[in-house]
This record gives structure tokens, C-alpha cells and sequence, in this order.
């Protein structure tokens, strides 16, 4: 059978146009490349410049660490080391009047409203206490050596009479090399006193009554520390006999006439320290022991 010659005709006006459109889109695929290709993401345009402006900061004159004198820091402190706090403990004394500053590191201040609102509700009561308020309180900062030898930082919350006391035995102990677990809040543990025993850190204040009592206890005035508290538990006698040990798992530590470490006695330099300070020691109360336990009584 012969081609008909209109069919032909018809096929090749189709292939025409056809392939004209495939050469456009070529063309404009290509043009396209050109003009869009190196075009970033929202992503990748923001990674870029975070990472241009990381080494505009890296290559700037300004970028490298102020100048500091070594004679002016303590030995031993960790490079990384970050104040555990949200008050700037790097903040020259002259640009904070409110600080008192006994040595490098070692100072006291009124509680900053971002610490008003951290303890508020857990260390310091929502509604507000009579006995005390937050004008009465001082954060204390302190560098100590910890089990491993290792100067760390260390924050605490006292009543304001005891605040200059604090930072002076402190740093007594810091530079006899004195070994302290940890020395956090109270709030890092919500509040619980026993929380904060049993991880054997070292705290004032906190308002709450007297353990197993109803009366406020001196912690609740910011008055009181406990220091190195799993070592040197608090022992309550009972009448029918027996005894109350806290924090529990410390009861191997309650004959203080063994040997061990971190033990407080009045051998010890802490408890030498606190005394002359003029604090008492719970270890020698008669009808209970608190040997972690040194308050203070304010006229």
C-alpha cells in the first residue's frame, strides 16, 4: 500500500512544533541553571552567614582574649570553668557597686532579680516569709577543690550577717587545698534537703523547718551550712532506742571514732574555722548530732 501523502504532511507539521518546544526548553533549562543555580536555601544562606560572621569575629583585632595578669588568678582553675549562676562573676568591682569582694573570686552581693526568680517557690517561699526577705540574703561566690582535686566554683545563698564570714573561711580552705564535694543551691535539688545531702553538697540557705520539727529551722534564716553532709550525717536518737540517720546510706560514717575522709571533728580545719568565726557545730549537741551542721546566732 502507498503513503498517502497527506499523512505524511500531517506528521511532519507535528514534529515541527514538537521539536521547537523541546529546543525551548532546553534553552530555557539552561538559562535557568545560569541564572538560579547558585542560589542558597533560606538554610543554607543562614548557615553561611553565621559562619561568615564566626570568622569575621575569629580575624578581628578585638576577638582575642583581654589580657590577664597570672598573679591575679588562683592556680588550678579549670579553663572552662563557667559561673554556676546568672550574675556575671567576671564583672569588675567597679562596675558592680553592690559587690563586695574579699579575694579573686570570693565575693558576696544582694540577690540579683534573676536569682529572686530561680529561688522563688523553692528555696524562698512564693508568698513571701516574715522571718526573712530577700533584702536579708546575699549570694556568695566561691572557688573550692573538689574529691578530685580540681578547683571548681561554688555558689551559695546566706543571710547578708554571715556573708563576710563565708567568704573568708572559704578561702581559707580553698587555700589549704580543703576538699568539698560540691557547693550548689539548694534549688538545684528542688528544695529537698535530703536530695541535696545524699549528693553530699555542701549548702545555707533554705526555708524550711528544723528536721522532724515544725519550728524554722536556722537554714531558714540563711544562717546555717552543712558541709560535706553524706560523711558527717545528722544523727537523731530515738527514746524506745535505735537511731535516725540522714542522709541514708551514710550510717558506716556514724562512728566518728573511725578513720576516714571528710570527716569533721574538731581536729578538722573546718570546724576550727567556724568556731573562730564565731558559728556552733551541731557535733556537739548532746541529744542529737548534726556533724555537717555550723550556724550562727545573730544578735
Amino acid at each position: 500500500m502507498k503513503n498517502n501523502p497527506r499523512n505524511q504532511f500531517n506528521i511532519h507539521s507535528l514534529l515541527k512544533p514538537l521539536g521547537l518546544l523541546f529546543l525551548i526548553v532546553i534553552l530555557f533549562s539552561l538559562l535557568s541553571h545560569y541564572l538560579y543555580g547558585s542560589r542558597q536555601t533560606l538554610r543554607q544562606y543562614a548557615d553561611s552567614r553565621t559562619q561568615d560572621t564566626e570568622e569575621q569575629i575569629d580575624e578581628s583585632p578585638l576577638a582575642s582574649p583581654l589580657e590577664t595578669s597570672e598573679e591575679s588568678l588562683p592556680d588550678n582553675i579549670p579553663e572552662d570553668a563557667e559561673s554556676p549562676s546568672d550574675t556575671d562573676s567576671s564583672m569588675p568591682p567597679e562596675e558592680n557597686p553592690l559587690r563586695t569582694v574579699y579575694a579573686e573570686n570570693f565575693y558576696y552581693e544582694p540577690l540579683s532579680e534573676e536569682i529572686k526568680m530561680y529561688i522563688t517557690g523553692i528555696s524562698y517561699p512564693e508568698d513571701g516569709a516574715e522571718e526573712i526577705s530577700y533584702e536579708d540574703l546575699n549570694y556568695v561566690h566561691v572557688l573550692h577543690y573538689n574529691f578530685d582535686g580540681e578547683v571548681t566554683e561554688g555558689e551559695l545563698i546566706c543571710n547578708q550577717a554571715i556573708a563576710q564570714d563565708l567568704v573568708e573561711i572559704f578561702y581559707d580552705l580553698y587555700i589549704a587545698e580543703y576538699q568539698i564535694e560540691r557547693i550548689a543551691l539548694i534549688d538545684v535539688y528542688e528544695g529537698d534537703d535530703n536530695a541535696s545531702m545524699a549528693d553530699n553538697n555542701t549548702s545555707c540557705f533554705n526555708y524550711r523547718p528544723v528536721t522532724g520539727q515544725t519550728n524554722l529551722s536556722r537554714h531558714g534564716l540563711g544562717l546555717a551550712i552543712d558541709i560535706n553532709p553524706f560523711y558527717n550525717p545528722y544523727i537523731r536518737y530515738l527514746k524506745e532506742g535505735g537511731q535516725i540517720v540522714l542522709p541514708e546510706g551514710s550510717e558506716s560514717y556514724t562512728d566518728r571514732s573511725a578513720a576516714f575522709p571528710y570527716k569533721i571533728d574538731t581536729e578538722d580545719l573546718c570546724y576550727r574555722l567556724f568556731i573562730e568565726h564565731g558559728f556552733t557545730w551541731g557535733g556537739n549537741w548532746n541529744s542529737m548530732k548534726d556533724y555537717q551542721h555550723f550556724q550562727k546566732v545573730i544578735d
